[in-house]
Parts: C-alpha cells; sequence; structure tokens
C-alpha cells in the first residue's frame, strides 16, 4: 500500500508551474493564485470593498453632505405634540432630502414620500407603508455609504411604525450614519466608502 502525496495536488501530465507561471509584479496583480489550483482570472485583480467598509480600510469612493443629528425623543413625541404633528411632516421631508445629498449616488423618489403625507389616505395607507418601506432601504443604504454594517430592520421598522414608535427608530437609525463621522456640521462634505 502506498502513502498518499504530500503537499498541495499536482497538475495532470506532469507540468510543474514554474517562474513563467507567476504573475508580474503591478498594482493589479499583487495577489497570488492559491495552492492547489491553477491561477485563473479571478487572481487577477485585488478582491473589491465589502458590503460595508470598517473606517479606514478602504479609500473612500464618493462624497455627499452630512445630515444632521436629532434627538430621537423629541423627533418621535416632544416636537409632534407641541406643533399638533406638523413637525412629524416636517421631518419625514427633512430628511428624506438630507439622504438624497448624503447619497447623491442613489435615487431616493422625495416626491412620492412627500405625496403619501397627503394623499395615501387614498389607498387605505398603502402608499405610506411602502414609503416607509423604502425608506428604511435607503437608511440601510446610507448606513453602508457610510461605512457601517446596516442594521436599520424593515420589519420593525414597520412594526414600530403600527405602534407610532416609527420615528423613534428610524431617527436613531440615522444618528448612527451622522456619528459615524463625528462632530461634522450639517452640510459639511463627508467621504462615502461604499
Amino acid at each position: 500500500m502506498s502513502n498518499p502525496p504530500q503537499g498541495p495536488p499536482q497538475p495532470p501530465g506532469g507540468y510543474q508551474p514554474g517562474p513563467q507561471d507567476q504573475y508580474p509584479p503591478g498594482p493589479q496583480n499583487q495577489y497570488p493564485a492559491p495552492q492547489g489550483r491553477y491561477p485563473g482570472p479571478q487572481d487577477q485583480y485585488p478582491p473589491g470593498p465589502p458590503q460595508y467598509a470598517p473606517q479606514g480600510q478602504y479609500p473612500p469612493v464618493a462624497t455627499g453632505l452630512q445630515m444632521k443629528r436629532r434627538n430621537p425623543f423629541a423627533v418621535w413625541l416632544g416636537l409632534p405634540i407641541i406643533t399638533l404633528g406638523i413637525y412629524g411632516i416636517v421631518w419625514f421631508i427633512k430628511i428624506h432630502f438630507e439622504l438624497v445629498r448624503f447619497d447623491p449616488r442613489r435615487q431616493i423618489n422625495t416626491t412620492s414620500a412627500i405625496l403619501s403625507i397627503f394623499l395615501g389616505w387614498l389607498t387605505l395607507g398603502i402608499w405610506n407603508i411602502v414609503v416607509w418601506v423604502h425608506l428604511a432601504g435607503h437608511i440601510n443604504n446610507a448606513q453602508r455609504a457610510a461605512g457601517l454594517q446596516p442594521s436599520c430592520n424593515v420589519g420593525l421598522g414597520v412594526v414600530l411604525l403600527i405602534f407610532g414608535f416609527g420615528p423613534l427608530y428610524y431617527q436613531i437609525e440615522l444618528n448612527k450614519v451622522v456619528d459615524r463621522y463625528g462632530q461634522v456640521p450639517l452640510g459639511t462634505q463627508v467621504p462615502l466608502y461604499v
């Protein structure tokens, strides 16, 4: 009985990789092929950034404008009570515009969001819920662009909206993006990582 061969599997036909099979030096060919298989096109380029980019590991790919940090409890309860609900409408419109300015690469339909506030009753609130679900996606995209792990849960956002806690939850999630950049004033240019 013979011993199994040691080391990586050998190519068929007795071919042994030599120096001619090594990648030439250069910025796009700095990653050697994994042991045990032939080099292929997938080995010629460095891996791209992950779905989120921890700060300092990847250079920014774009820039946007900083959003405003708001007190979640003021957004949820304080200001809407004082203004008889008007602040809730103003907040909803403002965060949509801020999300557009934060990442101009994303398509955010602010017109639909604004119209849903005033005409959503025509669809028995379905339009409002659809816009609310899309808002969670926009917040996730903003978190990802800021280099954070997306954490805004769509289902939780809808359930909390039904029980009246939706703005509180969404503002907490938006503040994660704002806090990512520290004490940067509203409208300051900030880097986007993904």
